[in-house]
């Protein structure tokens, strides 16, 4: 059994979970097995998460505010759990881009974030040798859910053809990646285009940025280095920001050409080809 320890509610967004779940549960007179049959996990499983040894999912949020009639209360709070888990640095970022209402991004390397499939996610989340990596990857897929709000961002992402090719996660790793950035011609309020290899030379170089735009508040570019990020509102960085990515989508394939460039590498690159391990081979 996992021994009782004080929880202060307001150390974090995590123990405030796990103190919150405690006191329902307890105030439904239900021990941490109970309610774990009830929801279809162990009870260990529960007492971990009240203990702030795990964190909880938002499929697990969910159950328990089913179970204990909570009214969304832990599908709530799950989100801010998961956006706590995020490096420091970023969450400032996580926090601004959940506000915006357009986002423009270019990429040079990776797929977008937002756009990424979980296994995908995983592969790349992995190469920081985290110590949680599902709680991290759990968090990018809880950034994911601004694209499906009522009222949802507008995301424009400019991807260098690079991140076609570089095969993350292995073969099919990549091809379920690539299906999912075709599923996006039918999101209303996402647009995908590709800035081919033939382009050349380029506005942006020296690397990936984003550009965020609210309704009040003034517009943010941010970019990262090999350690962290940076956000900045100086209107001179935003304005030059501005006019390079107006020069990268004007260099990009078309949303309807990029679409088949992505099509075209899919097949021919990440195709279901026999193999070992589903890797591509260089």
């Amino acid at each position: 059994m996992v021994s009782i320890r004080e929880l202060d509610p307001s150390a974090s967004p995590l123990d405030y979970y796990g103190a919150e779940l405690r006191r329902r549960r307890e105030a439904a007179g239900l021990k941490q097995a109970q309610l774990g049959d009830i929801i279809y996990c162990t009870g260990s499983l529960i007492g971990q998460i009240e203990t702030t040894r795990r964190v909880p999912t938002r499929d697990f949020s969910e159950r328990v505010d089913a179970a204990l009639g909570t009214d969304g209360e832990f599908g709530r709070l799950v989100g801010l759990v998961l956006r706590s888990q995020l490096p420091t640095w970023f969450q400032a970022y996580a926090e601004m881009e959940a506000r915006a209402t357009f986002i423009s991004t270019y990429q040079a390397q990776l797929v977008y974030g937002l756009l990424q499939t979980e296994a995908y996610a995983r592969a790349v989340l992995a190469t920081g040798l985290p110590s949680n990596l599902d709680d991290l990857v759990a968090a990018r897929m809880e950034r994911q859910r601004i694209l499906d709000k009522d009222q949802p961002p507008m995301t424009w992402v400019v991807l260098d053809e690079a991140a076609l090719y570089r095969p993350i996660g292995g073969r099919e790793v990549m091809r379920q990646q690539l299906v999912h950035l075709l599923s996006l011609r039918e999101h209303r309020w996402t647009r995908l285009q590709v800035l081919p290899f033939s382009a050349g030379e380029h506005a942006s170089l020296i690397g990936s940025f984003t550009a965020m735009r609210f309704d009040s508040d003034p517009d943010i570019v941010y970019s990262e280095d090999l350690i962290s990020g940076h956000m900045t509102a100086n209107p001179d960085t935003v304005k030059e920001a501005a006019l390079r990515y107006a020069h990268l989508q004007a260099a990009a394939l078309s949303v309807e050409e990029s679409a088949a460039l992505i099509t075209r590498v899919m097949e021919e690159r990440y195709g279901h080809e026999p193999g070992p391990d589903q890797r591509a081979v260089a």
